[in-house]
């Protein structure tokens, strides 16, 4: 069974999908796993491949601000990985994106900030 945790972190990845497809992509995976860790989500974006990392969060602390620099090294390494393992084109565009959630008090969607490139792929 699925603890709050769990439960809010789904509710943002649907949330953060629903939000790409409105916005024109493609949402082609939703947790890809691999043994490094797992992709929230990966969508096409005209001729990028977006791998987004979605960070949901109550309250005031900032969704945004939780992507460390070891979470940034270790989403490279995952697109890396994915890029690898499906065998994609070594030329194919791509970039991480992270959808930051912010949810209030009765549970609602009070922010959400979809920002592009937010991690350095180099």
């Amino acid at each position: 069974m699925p603890n709050t945790r769990q439960k809010l972190g789904d509710f943002g990845e649907r949330s953060a999908a629903a939000h790409l497809t409105r916005a024109g992509y493609q949402v082609v995976e939703r947790k890809w796993r691999c043994a490094l860790g797992e992709i929230d989500l990966v969508a096409r974006d005209g001729e990028y491949l977006v791998f987004v990392e979605v960070r949901t969060r109550r309250g005031t602390v900032s969704a945004a601000e939780s992507i460390t620099i070891h979470k940034q090294r270790r989403l490279v390494n995952l697109a890396l990985m994915y890029l690898q393992f499906s065998h994609t084109n070594e030329t194919q565009l791509w970039r991480i994106d992270v959808i930051a959630i912010s949810i209030d008090s009765n549970g609602q969607i009070a922010q959400l900030d979809h920002i592009r490139s937010a991690v350095e792929s180099g």
